[in-house]
């Protein structure tokens, strides 16, 4: 008698569950830019939702003074892999995710210059995003050595093998390393692409705002990566050969690791945030029915936010001793690094004003960036002022600021991005109604969380502490950022939702919901394997106005 189940042998779910191997295999062995830049962006949202879940467990810790809902380990680990996977496991594959699949679409390119290097990029950066994970697997977070607690900074002499033994530091160093190299990688291959593969007609001075930006983004990248490459073999020759580059009690230098990684750190700010910049020049103008204003202006602000980036590292230094002349001359950069990016603000306004607004869910979220954005630029020039800065380093003022430009500007502007693309990537529209839900209680739920974190840092209540006493004052305000993050909580519930609904039974698109007029949208939705049947002649910034 037959032990098979029914199921197993039946030649119906046998042929459909081939079918989907076929179908995952067609993924894993793809080169196509787009099926690539999906895999990118569904990886940096997954592990979104990992760092939200690191992010609720230390909101719930401080709520109050003198909780114990997890041991000051585990909130050292927690910290640090929050930040770690916000920055390099979501951010940036994100928004090269985005580069992958809207750059060869908006220029006109059947593909990106090398596909397969592009296949490598994206499996490098994913194995690089488990090598993280590998020791949280291995010991769990309460398990002893198993997940880094060096911040995502990873400061020296913190990471000697004195101060943190065992592998965890060496799981984060690796990890940092090997996702550097596949991001060089997709770096590398979106400057080819721009360079080399534009479609007839298709002049520098014809390309879209968002592919200046990846432009100029891929080109910082390769700047800033190699200095942090170098500084984290240096770590690892530190920690397992003898050598002495940040050891300071044999002649090595702290301070050193500090300018090697804000080097990459800061410009990294704005790796993240200038592809966020270039979803808002796209969005803005098709929901107000207006070309951008200055196309000429935002171009130029955008290479010269990615040159003086280079320029104000230093910045988060201003505790070390630098000395006067250098505090000045990093402070000077880090306020002249506003006039290019209140330029952009600037930009985006004049387009709206006079148009014909249509508040769809994209445009939204572009106007609560605006908004939020401009509350991050004002308390970075706060910054930038060095005693200012030297009253308030390392205390819950910086981590609100942080917060305000990579989630209240960079998170929202993604969502946006998200919104406007869907209908190109799947073929179907994205829930309005559901998409206002999202919008609204993230809004809500954001700024009650850290427009408030402001004040304990004003307070005196330090960064990276994971309980405090009763008499200091921080309880309401602590506890008024902790009811916040439910309702973010809840919005992304309500986004995933929206997502799983509309890709089984969402309104169909068709080409160019949105009466767009780049160049991603002469094309159908979702674009064939090809991009387009005949590569179109561009004779404009706006081409499909043109036709």
């Amino acid at each position: 008698m037959s032990v098979l189940s029914p199921a197993t042998t039946n030649p119906e779910a046998a042929g459909h569950r081939r079918a989907l191997l076929e179908q995952l295999h067609d993924w894993v062995i793809t080169v196509d830019h787009k099926r690539l830049g999906i895999m990118y962006v569904v990886t940096g949202l997954a592990f979104f939702m990992i760092a939200g879940a690191e992010a609720t467990a230390m909101r719930i810790q401080l709520a109050w003074s003198g909780l114990h809902v997890v041991p000051p380990e585990t909130f050292n680990r927690l910290f640090t892999m929050h930040g770690t996977t916000m920055i390099f496991l979501v951010g940036i594959p994100i928004v090269f995710g985005f580069g992958n699949y809207l750059v060869p679409l908006m220029i006109g390119a059947r593909d990106l210059a090398f596909p397969r290097l592009n296949a490598f990029g994206f499996w490098v950066l994913l194995f690089g995003v488990l090598l993280l994970h590998f020791s949280v697997i291995g010991g769990g977070l309460y398990g002893a050595g198993s997940a880094p607690a060096v911040g995502w900074f990873a400061y020296a002499p913190l990471t000697g093998r004195a101060f943190t033994p065992g592998n965890a530091t060496d799981y984060w160093n690796l990890a940092i390393l090997v996702t550097g190299v596949g991001t060089i990688a997709t770096a590398v291959n979106l400057v080819a692409t721009t360079l080399t593969m534009r479609g007839p007609g298709m002049t520098l001075g014809r390309m879209p705002i968002f592919v200046w930006v990846m432009l100029t983004v891929s080109g910082m990248t390769l700047v800033i990566l190699s200095p942090l490459s170098a500084a984290q073999i240096m770590l690892a020759l530190d920690r397992y050969l003898g050598a002495h580059f940040f050891d300071t009690q044999a002649g090595g230098s702290a301070v050193m690791w500090q300018h090697f990684f804000w080097f990459f750190g800061h410009p990294e700010v704005y790796i993240l945030m200038l592809p966020g910049f270039g979803f808002v020049s796209e969005i803005i103008p098709v929901f107000s029915r207006k070309v951008i204003f200055g196309y000429a202006t935002i171009v130029a602000a955008t290479v010269s936010i990615g040159l003086v980036s280079l320029s104000v590292w230093a910045h988060h230094m201003f505790a070390v001793g630098m000395g006067a002349p250098l505090n000045s001359f990093f402070a000077l950069s880090t306020m002249l690094i506003s006039v290019p990016t209140g330029i952009k603000i600037f930009n985006w306004l004049a387009t709206m004003y006079g148009g014909r607004l249509r508040f769809k869910t994209p445009m939204l979220f572009c106007c609560a960036f605006l908004f939020q954005f401009l509350c991050a630029g004002l308390t970075g020039i706060m910054l930038s002022v060095a005693p200012f800065n030297w009253q308030l380093t390392d205390s819950y003022f910086v981590v609100a600021h942080f917060h305000f430009v990579l989630v209240g500007s960079l998170l929202f502007t993604i969502f946006a991005g998200i919104y406007y693309w869907f209908p190109k990537v799947t073929g179907r529209m994205l829930s309005e109604r559901l998409g206002r839900w999202h919008f609204w209680l993230l809004v809500i739920g954001f700024n009650l969380t850290f427009v408030t974190m402001h004040v304990p840092g004003i307070l005196g209540m330090p960064r990276r502490i994971y309980t405090y006493q009763a008499d200091r004052g921080w309880e309401i305000w602590n506890l008024v950022t902790t009811l916040g993050v439910p309702l973010q909580l809840i919005a992304v519930l309500i986004f995933a939702v929206n997502v799983v609904l509309s890709l089984r039974r969402g309104t169909l698109a068709g080409d160019d919901p949105w009466d767009a007029w780049t160049l991603e949208w002469a094309t159908t939705s979702p674009p064939p394997s090809y991009n387009f049947d005949a590569i179109p002649d561009v004779r404009s910034p706006e081409p499909l106005l043109d036709i």
